[in-house]
């Protein structure tokens, strides 16, 4: 007994720290940054397609689902602070490569608040998921947060109203 009050000890006091150091990094300062992904080469980010339980998805280079943020007013960005760590957006030190089926056309970037250059489509700033762990996850598919919905893309460029299909599991992939 005496031996597991040390450790409960240390549990909360842990808790504690972690819990204040998430308050500090939602606290909503616009100031935030999330490591966002880019291409394995670190110089371009790739947006390609994927078949998953949306249908055909637009996606990045590793496979992770590609969102629209509805609060996006045209080809600038509603996503920063706490935001842009939840939706990590799509960035690229370089000029955005087009995977196969996508028109090359409709890639560009916009420049962020910080300076960062993020990927667009079809007119709309790329995001990802931090919840959507592996490549054909949909989790972040009709979700609310900061004040607005969040979609998939279709391989044209629009959004994806529909829920994802599930089987078994409920899963949702």
């Amino acid at each position: 007994m005496t031996r597991s009050k040390p450790f409960t000890f240390l549990a909360v006091a842990a808790v504690i720290a972690l819990v204040a150091l998430a308050i500090a990094a939602c606290g909503g300062s616009r100031a935030a940054t999330a490591a966002a992904p880019k291409a394995e080469s670190g110089a371009s980010a790739t947006v390609g397609i994927a078949n998953g339980s949306l249908g055909s998805i637009l996606v990045d280079s590793t496979g992770r689902t590609l969102y629209l943020f509805k609060a996006d007013v045209g080809m600038t960005s509603a996503c920063t602070g706490a935001c842009a760590v939840a939706w990590p957006p799509l960035l690229a030190t370089g000029t955005p490569a087009a995977g196969t089926g996508l028109t090359g056309s409709k890639l560009g970037t916009i420049t962020r608040s910080g300076g960062n250059q993020q990927v667009t489509y079809n007119g709309h700033p790329l995001y990802l998921f931090i919840k959507d762990k592996k490549p054909g996850q949909t989790t972040g598919q009709g979700v609310t947060a900061f004040g607005a919905a969040w979609y998939a893309l279709t391989p044209a460029g629009n959004q994806i109203s529909a829920q994802p299909i599930t089987t078994g599991g409920g899963y949702g992939y």
